[in-house]
């Protein structure tokens, strides 16, 4: 599984105003910046992000086997988004180590 697919399924099913996934292999993290879904519950949350995967077997068939999520609001995000990103691609890389 790519990056990519994922990125394209998220933004197909998803509220969001920005998604961004890193990762390779089965492992990935996801940064999500929607107000909506930011409101929500941390549960809630990660509920929201996993449906469309798990719609699709991602977790079930291995595809995906470890998912890191991040929600920002808007806002927040524009105050986090270089700290996010960069340390998202040290996180998974290190996983994949």
């Amino acid at each position: 599984m790519e990056p990519k697919q994922i990125e394209e399924i998220l933004v197909a099913a998803l509220d969001a105003d920005e998604i961004h996934v890193q990762g390779e292999g089965s492992h990935f993290g996801v940064i999500v910046v929607s107000d909506s879904i930011a409101a929500l519950s941390p549960v809630k949350r990660q509920q929201v992000v996993y449906a469309p995967l798990t719609e699709r077997d991602l977790f079930a068939t291995g595809a995906i086997h470890a998912l890191t999520i991040k929600v920002f609001s808007k806002e927040k995000w524009k105050i986090q988004a270089v700290y996010f990103v960069e340390f998202f691609a040290k996180y998974v890389r290190s996983i994949l180590a």
